[in-house]
């Protein structure tokens, strides 16, 4: 980075953008119909990024209220879509506008890319929160991994099946997490709804009773969090068999609702090894090796080719 602005930077041959600043760190890729429809993409992309960071911290203070009726809608287009992510969600308890961010900031860019040049297939992974285009006929395969790197299984999008968001949440990412799930990946019609949905099934993968687990409040961790006083995970101890299901059923009765309710279209919940899948659709898309995520600790989605 030169004076802390925006970071731009061509990886892999031109194929690949990278695009940092601040706490928000993009790869992107985009395969087009045109021979310079990439690079017209990519600088849409780098021009939107340009200013986007500012453009979040004007309005602060608001994305980081909890959301209820009586909260004004933010003004930015990108806490626009923060907003309409999270709203569905604020009837099941706390969330803010922070909830989907990352996803936020990623659907901006590829819609940027998208409008720049006819694209036949891109994303935008904003640190494992995936915005993804498909054109007709195109394809997209994401890996999950966790964090130490072992492969939790591959989830397979086709154009037809209208999911163009991927995120993961749990107590085992860089955000702090009300549950205790190692992660929690959630497939959505965008990214930031999604990152929204993931954080709230996350949450709801808990034993809120359990002597075991410590939890402190964010505050104390990072005195600016949107999350207050609310404790948040800091540990989870090797769990009882009959504990893990629990909490995973806990998380899964909660990700069945939002599946009734049209938010999501699947997601996968990983505690200590062991995996719940919810969603008829998801089942179909991913492909879990339980052998491989057996001593997994949290999640991260990887764009693939």
């Amino acid at each position: 980075m030169t004076g802390g602005g925006p970071f731009a930077a061509l990886l892999d041959g031109g194929v690949r953008l990278h695009l940092q600043h601040g706490p928000i760190d993009l790869i992107i890729g985009a395969d087009a119909q045109t021979a310079t429809g990439r690079q017209r993409a990519f600088a849409a992309a780098a021009a939107r990024f340009d200013g986007l960071l500012a453009e979040l911290v004007a309005e602060l203070p608001l994305l980081r209220a909890g959301v209820t009726p009586a909260l004004p809608a933010p003004q930015g287009p990108i806490a626009c879509r923060m907003h309409a992510a999270v709203r569905p969600h604020a009837r099941d308890g706390f969330i803010t506008c922070m909830a989907a961010v990352a996803g936020a900031v990623a659907d901006e860019i590829l819609a940027a890319m998208t409008v720049a040049a006819p694209l036949s297939r891109a994303y935008v992974n904003n640190g494992g929160d995936i915005a993804i285009h498909l054109a007709p006929g195109a394809r997209f395969t994401s890996a999950m991994a966790g964090l130490d790197g072992r492969d939790l299984g591959r989830i397979r999008l086709a154009a037809g099946d209208g999911i163009r968001g991927i995120a993961t949440s749990g107590a085992g990412g860089r955000s702090f997490s009300l549950g205790i799930a190692d992660s929690v990946t959630v497939l959505a019609r965008t990214a930031a709804e999604a990152d929204a949905a993931a954080t709230m099934i996350a949450n709801a993968v808990d034993l809120p009773d359990h002597p075991g687990i410590r939890r402190e409040r964010a505050c104390d961790l990072q005195p600016d969090s949107d999350l207050g006083a609310r404790r948040v995970v800091t540990r989870v101890p090797p769990l009882a068999p009959h504990d893990i299901t629990r909490a995973l059923d806990a998380g899964a009765a909660h990700a069945q609702g939002l599946l009734a309710r049209g938010l999501i279209a699947g997601a996968a919940l990983f505690l200590q090894g062991k995996t719940r899948l919810a969603g008829d659709g998801f089942t179909g898309l991913v492909q879990i090796d339980e052998v491989a995520h057996a001593q997994g600790r949290g999640a991260q989605a990887a764009a693939c080719a």
